[in-house]
C-alpha cells in the first residue's frame, strides 16, 4: 500500500509541475536600462521636497551591474547643511537583523554550532523562566516567537546585562509557532546567542566572518569619531549613536539594530547573496543556506510568509501582484532604509536616507513603493515558468498557478 501510495504522490506531483518546467525558457527576465530608471530622480526630488526626507542615496543593480547609484538633497539640515554624498554612513536600524545577526547565526547552525530546531534554553538555560521553554531558534528567526515587539523602556535601565536580564523576565503571548508578532526581543536574543555560540562579541564575530571576508569596508557598529564627516544623523545632537532606544541603552550593540552601513557596502552584500553566498574571499553562507533562508519557514498554514530573518515577497515584475508570493526577499528599516533582492531577475534595490532627520516625522513609503514599482516595470512581465527556470526552489510554491504571463520578450 505504501508503494502505491508513493507513485500515486509521484505521478500527482509530475502532472502539477511539469506544465510549468517542461519547455521553460533558459533565458532571464528582460535586462533593465539605465533609461528606464531615469524616472526615480524625480520620486526622490519628490520626497525631499515635501519634507519626507532630508536626502537619500539609490542603488540599484541587475544581472551583475550596478545601473543607478545617486546621491540626492542632504545628509544633515540642522545644525548646519551638509549634502548628501555616495559614501554617506546610515543608521540601518533593522537591516541590522539580515546583514548582521541572521547571517551569523546561520553561519554557526552551518558550523554545527546549533539547529534551528534547538529551544533558546539550549544556549541560554536562564532564558526557559515564564514558560519560555519550547521557543526555538527558528521561532525567533520568523518571528512567531510569542514574544511582545519590544523591551520596556520604563523604569529606566542601562547596560548590556540589563537587556539580558529583562528578556530573562520576559512572558509569552502567545505560544511558540502560532501567531505572527515583528519582534526585536526575537534579535536581541539572537544576537546574544551569537556571541554564546562562537565566544565572540555580536561585533567582532561580524566584521570577522561576515564583512572582511564579504569585501565590506565601512559596516560597522558604533562608528569611530573619523568617519562622523560621513554620517547621516537621525536626530541634529545624534551623530553617530544609534536610534533605536533598546539599541542604544545597550551600549550600541545589539541583534535587532545598531549596525551603520553605506549603499556600495550593502550593495556587495547583496550582490553576495545573488552569488550563492560566495564573498570576496571565500563562502559566506553557503548555496543551499542562502537559499534555505529565502523561502519560506514560517509555521505551516501561517501568514504572513517569512524567511529565516527575510521579509518574502514575490519577484519583481510588471505582473508581481498576479504571481504567487515567493521569489524575491528583503527588510526595511525605522529610520528609513530598505534592501530587496530578486534572485529570479537578478536584481536588487538599496534604498538609504535618514527619515527622522531633524524632527522625526519623515516617511519613505511611498517613495519605496514607487521605486519598487518602477523597477518591476522595468523588468517587464515573469511567468512562473521564468521564476521556476531561473530560481527552481520555487516549483513547490509555483506548481499549478494559472496566473503566469509570458514574457514578451
Amino acid at each position: 500500500m505504501k508503494q502505491l501510495t508513493w507513485i500515486l504522490f509521484t505521478l500527482i506531483s509530475f502532472i502539477l509541475i511539469e506544465p510549468l518546467t517542461a519547455n521553460a525558457p533558459a533565458n532571464p527576465p528582460r535586462k533593465i536600462s539605465e533609461e528606464e530608471l531615469a524616472p526615480i530622480s524625480k520620486s526622490v526630488e519628490k520626497a525631499i521636497r515635501v519634507h519626507q526626507i532630508p536626502g537619500a542615496v539609490i542603488l540599484i543593480a541587475n544581472q551583475g551591474k550596478v545601473l543607478y547609484r545617486r546621491a540626492f538633497g542632504h545628509r544633515a539640515l540642522e545644525p548646519k547643511k551638509f549634502p548628501m554624498t555616495l559614501d554617506t554612513l546610515f543608521d540601518i536600524a533593522s537591516l541590522t537583523k539580515v546583514v548582521g545577526t541572521t547571517t551569523a547565526l546561520l553561519q554557526l547552525v552551518e558550523d554545527n554550532k546549533a539547529n534551528l530546531d534547538d529551544p533558546v534554553a539550549k544556549y541560554w538555560p536562564e532564558f526557559k523562566e515564564n514558560g519560555k521553554a519550547e521557543v526555538t531558534l527558528k521561532d525567533l528567526l520568523t518571528h512567531y516567537s510569542g514574544l511582545r515587539p519590544d523591551l520596556d523602556l520604563e523604569p529606566s535601565w542601562s547596560g548590556y546585562k540589563a537587556a539580558l536580564k529583562k528578556i530573562e523576565e520576559e512572558k509569552l503571548t502567545s505560544p511558540p509557532g502560532t501567531r505572527f508578532v515583528y519582534s526585536d526581543i526575537n534579535f536581541t536574543i539572537l544576537g546574544e546567542l551569537v556571541r554564546r555560540l562562537s565566544g565572540q562579541s555580536l561585533e567582532v564575530y561580524c566584521n570577522e566572518h561576515i564583512f572582511k571576508p564579504s569585501g565590506i569596508e565601512d559596516t560597522c557598529f558604533i562608528p569611530s569619531s573619523v568617519l562622523f564627516d560621513r554620517i547621516a544623523p537621525t536626530r541634529k545632537d545624534r551623530i553617530g549613536e544609534v536610534h533605536d532606544p533598546t539599541a542604544y541603552r545597550m551600549g550600541g550593540i545589539a541583534g535587532h539594530a545598531g549596525l551603520f552601513s553605506t549603499a556600495d557596502d550593502l550593495s556587495i552584500f547583496a550582490q553576495m547573496l545573488l552569488d550563492g553566498g560566495r564573498g570576496k574571499s571565500g563562502q559566506i553562507l553557503s548555496p543551499a543556506m542562502v537559499e534555505r533562508m529565502t523561502l519560506p519557514q514560517s509555521p505551516p498554514g501561517k501568514m504572513p510568509l517569512r524567511g529565516l530573518g527575510w521579509d518574502i515577497g514575490p519577484p519583481f515584475a510588471s505582473n508581481r501582484d498576479a504571481l504567487f508570493p515567493v521569489g524575491s526577499y528583503g527588510h526595511t528599516g525605522f529610520t528609513g532604509t530598505m534592501i530587496w533582492i530578486d534572485p529570479v531577475s537578478q536584481t536588487y534595490v538599496i534604498i538609504l536616507s535618514n527619515r527622522l532627520h531633524p524632527k522625526g516625522n519623515g516617511n519613505t513609503q511611498a517613495l519605496r513603493d514607487e521605486i519598487i514599482s518602477l523597477v518591476s516595470y522595468a523588468t517587464g512581465p515573469v511567468s512562473a515558468k521564468q521564476a521556476i527556470a531561473m530560481r527552481p526552489s520555487l516549483a513547490d510554491y509555483y506548481k499549478g498557478d494559472e496566473s503566469e504571463v509570458e514574457n514578451g520578450d
